[in-house]
């Protein structure tokens, strides 16, 4: 079978509408109705139902009715909304779970429930009590399972690497790439960046079409020539991805750095495991005559999702 119909193959098994940068959430609005009640409701979702995947365990003092007029109506006992609540099953079919409180006093606040972090405790109201450490190890987890989600991102990373190889230059631009999507997400993060989504979104997928191809050559490119300017100019564009998904989990208003910059970690490790295993790999398979056939076939299809991806965005923007 040749190269473009290995690509093509490639791409008819994995294309499909996959979302740059953001992994696969459900929603759920809770509003406080009295101090002690609130009405809730799964809000967003993806194809199955949320309410069919993922179960909501209340914190102790807290339940609904039995019948089906009463279970969206929480009443809790004279603490109000304190205490431990779970979202059973996320991890699985989503990754994470949003849930929105709209307090009494009018304040907003969003608390992220992922595989790694599938409960949290809150406080009966829209204060944040958390110290610094808990709001570390949160957002430390929730950066590395949002990249190890980020398929155009992982599609990039591999690009990256067909490119330059494993050798001194990959460290040089993989550090280009982590500067330039550290600053850029920072500054969409604070808003003192801010750029429409889609247009973002679609420049991702177009870089990922860019650096596969430039790997399938081998003329002397900027991209050869320079590869850790290439990967810093598009990391900038990543960045503002990066920052639309943080901005989808939310911030804290306390110890905000913190969160942001442990955020950061978090994509930076999971980004590190990801090149690591595929350099264990490498250093397995590189002596196998069929591992380096593989190369030309495997651009083709990063290429050739990259494509899809890039029509799709452009044409969500024209629409």
């Amino acid at each position: 079978m040749s190269a473009l119909r290995l690509g093509l193959l490639g791409l008819a098994l994995v294309a499909g509408p996959v979302p740059a940068h953001e992994m696969t959430m459900a929603e759920m609005e809770m509003r406080q109705l009295s101090p002690t009640e609130f009405l809730w409701q799964w809000t967003a979702s993806g194809n199955k139902p949320a309410a069919q995947e993922l179960t909501p365990v209340w914190p102790e003092g807290c339940g609904t009715g039995n019948e089906p007029e009463t279970q969206s109506l929480l009443r809790c006992g004279e603490v109000g909304l304190s205490g431990t609540m779970k979202i059973d099953g996320v991890g699985k079919r989503y990754s994470a779970a949003i849930v929105k409180v709209f307090w009494l006093d009018g304040q907003t606040r969003v608390y992220t429930f992922t595989g790694g972090q599938p409960s949290m405790r809150l406080y009966g109201s829209a204060d944040d009590r958390r110290g610094w450490g808990e709001i570390a190890s949160a957002y430390t987890v929730l950066g590395v399972e949002h990249i190890l989600t980020g398929y155009d991102h992982l599609a990039f990373v591999f690009a990256l690497l067909f490119l330059v190889g494993f050798n001194k230059r990959l460290v040089w631009t993989i550090t280009a790439f982590t500067a330039a999507h550290s600053v850029t997400l920072a500054l969409a993060a604070l808003g003192l960046l801010t750029l429409r989504s889609p247009p973002v979104e679609a420049t991702i997928a177009l870089s990922i079409v860019l650096v596969a191809g430039e790997a399938l050559h081998t003329k002397a490119t900027l991209s050869r020539r320079w590869p850790a300017l290439v990967a810093f100019l598009f990391g900038l564009v990543h960045g503002l991805g990066f920052a639309g998904a943080l901005k989808d989990i939310g911030l804290p208003q306390n110890h905000l750095p913190v969160a942001l910059l442990t955020f950061n970690v978090g994509v930076e490790l999971g980004q590190l495991l990801v090149v690591g295993l595929a350099y264990a790999a490498y250093r397995g398979l590189k002596n196998s005559p069929r591992f380096a056939l593989a190369r030309t076939p495997a651009l083709y299809v990063i290429g050739s999702v990259a494509a899809y991806w890039s029509i799709g965005r452009i044409f969500s923007i024209l629409a």
